[in-house]
């Protein structure tokens, strides 16, 4: 059983209790493979007997249809679209994430706060605005950020999918640049940078996701087994431990150390 370790304070009325499952982040910037890998992992681990739940950004009941409706315009602004993101994330957290892992599921995030968080800052909004936003997030037993080689690597990756530049992700919204190539690298080149910076603050487990495919999922599945091993093995040592406390008591909540942001004044 894993106790619930957060950010800073939870949702009200969250059960509070310790948890079988395990909540698996994969993060990265656009276009890096995540929802090929958790595809990918969700077969994985069915096909070895486990129950897997997926989620990603903008999925919630609550949020995500208003979200995508949104962003079918133009007209979005950035301190809307974060407060979008939020709720979509409060809401799947609540409703989706903690009762999954409650039931002994292992959940897999398609992003999870991080990249709300580098949306945000990359659009120039406050980063310690932003975190504290998101201090009701639950901590994950792995965050796994797939790290792209460099920009130029995104850009073949999108062009050989034939999709072109979307707005959103290319920045347009802020106008990075002139036309949608320009922006796009110059908003991606963002991401990348508050991803990097993040990577000690929130322990972040990096892939290099330039590789192939196989290579990537490879790491991804060694990795996964060992937490899931070492899981399993927490749990049948703490099977004859008696409970110290039950219902939302707030013996079962421990709030992860705080975090020290790194700041960078020259990064761009």
């Amino acid at each position: 059983m894993t106790p619930m370790r957060f950010y800073g304070t939870p949702l009200p009325d969250a059960d509070l209790r310790p948890y079988p499952g395990k909540l698996i982040a994969i993060e990265g910037t656009d276009g890096v493979g995540r929802s090929t890998h958790i595809a990918e992992l969700r077969t994985w681990l069915e096909a070895q007997g486990y129950a897997v739940a997926d989620t990603g950004m903008t999925r919630s009941e609550l949020a995500g249809r208003g979200i995508k409706e949104a962003k079918a315009g133009h007209t979005l602004g950035k301190l809307t679209m974060q407060l979008f993101y939020a709720t979509d994330f409060a809401d799947r957290l609540d409703n989706e994430i903690i009762p999954a892992l409650k039931a002994g599921f292992i959940v897999l995030t398609d992003r999870y706060m991080y990249s709300a968080i580098a949306r945000a800052v990359a659009r120039g909004m406050d980063p310690d605005w932003v975190r504290d936003v998101y201090k009701i997030a639950l901590v994950p037993d792995a965050i796994f950020y797939l790290r792209i080689d460099s920009i130029s690597d995104l850009v073949l990756r999108l062009l050989e999918t034939g999709k072109g530049f979307d707005y959103w992700e290319s920045g347009m919204d802020v106008g990075f640049g002139e036309d949608f190539y320009d922006s796009f690298v110059s908003y991606q080149a963002k991401l990348l940078a508050e991803f990097d910076r993040m990577t000690t603050e929130y322990n972040f487990k990096v892939i290099r996701a330039s590789r192939s495919v196989a290579r990537v999922s490879a790491d991804l599945r060694r990795s996964i087994s060992a937490i899931i091993g070492a899981g399993a093995a927490a749990e049948k040592a703490a099977e004859s431990v008696p409970p110290t406390a039950n219902g939302n008591s707030s013996d079962l909540v421990h709030t992860h150390p705080p975090y020290k942001r790194v700041k960078n004044a020259s990064a761009t």
